[in-house]
């Protein structure tokens, strides 16, 4: 599986996406590539369909897609069962990427 960290420079929840996605990959034992990519322009954010950042794309697909959100250069919030939060939570993320690697 490709997993793709996209970002804005200076994300404050740069550092927390990265060990998510790490924990994430250990305890499902997924196997994965996982790279980073900084997001520098509103062209990139619209060809990327990049809604803030942090963005996590598994296979190319942002598994916590909201319909309708805008496109751009942002931080962006998940809901988790504790609230709002900068990442998603670890469960859903492990979810994820468990339907992903399932096919």
């Amino acid at each position: 599986m490709d997993i793709e960290l996209l970002v804005v420079s200076d994300c404050p929840n740069e550092a927390a996406a990265a060990a998510l996605i790490a924990t994430a990959v250990a305890d499902t034992g997924v196997r994965a590539t996982i790279t980073r990519t900084t997001i520098v322009s509103e062209d990139q954010a619209q060809q990327r369909g990049f809604i803030g950042s942090p963005t996590i794309l598994l296979d190319g697909v942002d598994p916590f897609a909201v319909p309708a959100a805008a496109v751009g250069l942002a931080c962006r919030l998940y809901s988790t069962p504790n609230g709002l939060a900068g990442v998603p939570g670890l469960r859903d993320l492990r979810q994820a990427l468990k339907r992903v690697a399932a096919g």
